[in-house]
């Protein structure tokens, strides 16, 4: 197994859309407020997280969400925990003690972006920075559940469909869980 490096301090990028700066970086619990209302925005009330899971995942594992603002504010981040299980439950979104940070795979539970930011390609960043953070961090690859008219958007980063979950029921709604395997 290869040493994890936890580099990654953030980076920033040229906003083409509108001319302030973009800044991609970690969670601090200094987010929380924005990193719930955000969420809010993007998914209907049984998918979202509330403000206290975001308060438990903070604490357990901020270094596991990547942030995008456009100046002061959040526009689009990306979360989840890493574990030893290879397959992603229900129980992973509710238990935030469930991380482990020496696990070997990387869990999205979320890519967020406000309508307005959205067709932009700012999902596209974020998932890519996360991939690049797990591999940096020697895991062996990153898992993530998603809705049937999202599966071909996954596909163009790697992620390969596994199926229908049978582990995950989420908000009531239909999961295919989707897979990107590190090759060395």
């Amino acid at each position: 197994q290869r040493p994890r490096d936890n580099s990654f301090r953030g980076r920033s990028f040229a906003n083409n859309f509108g001319g302030t700066a973009m800044i991609i970086r970690k969670a601090t619990m200094n987010d929380l407020d924005a990193i719930s209302e955000v969420e809010s925005e993007c998914f209907p009330a049984a998918e979202a997280a509330t403000k206290e899971e975001f308060r438990e995942r903070l604490e357990s594992y901020a270094d596991h969400f990547l942030l995008m603002f456009d100046g002061e504010k959040l526009v689009a981040f990306i979360d989840g925990f890493v574990t030893d299980e290879p397959d992603l439950t229900d129980q992973m979104y509710e238990n935030a003690a469930m991380h482990s940070e020496s696990g070997k795979w990387q869990m999205i539970f979320g890519v967020n972006t406000l309508p307005e930011y959205r067709r932009r390609g700012l999902a596209g960043m974020l998932i890519r920075e996360m991939i690049a953070e797990a591999k940096r961090q020697g895991r062996d690859g990153l898992v993530l559940t998603c809705k049937d008219r999202l599966v071909h958007y996954y596909a163009k980063f790697g992620f390969l469909n596994e199926g229908v979950s049978g582990k995950s029921t989420h908000g009531g709604a239909v999961w295919n869980q989707m897979r990107l395997t590190f090759r060395d």
